[in-house]
């Protein structure tokens, strides 16, 4: 299994260095309000402040991107993600794609 500390936002892994670029990785996840969770978060934003249960909807969709970019990465051979991105596009009303991506590499210990 990758080591999730091996996936970065930059281009390389201070104290690594990249043996191969292996490509384009990326998780996937399409997400609908619930009519609970859209009653609840209505009633949430009455008050202000952090709507929670939207808060919640959209860090558990990241997860699951990110989980699913992290084995697709595993499955290509990689140990490490560099350039991780993460992407969100209303697909319809009340409808997200959430996209997690980056490059799979290949690194090991940078000896010099």
């Amino acid at each position: 299994m990758m080591d999730r500390a091996f996936t970065t936002s930059g281009q390389d892994l201070p104290g690594y260095r990249i043996q191969r670029n292996l490509g384009i990785v990326r998780g996937i996840v399409v997400r609908s309000r619930s009519i609970v969770g859209t009653i609840g978060a209505g009633i949430q934003s009455m008050f202000g402040g952090n709507i929670t249960l939207w808060t919640e909807m959209c860090e558990h969709a990241r997860q699951e991107a990110f989980d699913l970019m992290v084995r697709h990465a595993e499955q290509m051979g990689a140990n490490a993600v560099v350039a991780f991105r993460y992407d969100a596009t209303e697909v319809s009303a009340g409808v997200a794609e959430v996209l997690a991506y980056g490059t799979a590499v290949v690194v090991e210990p940078d000896r010099s």
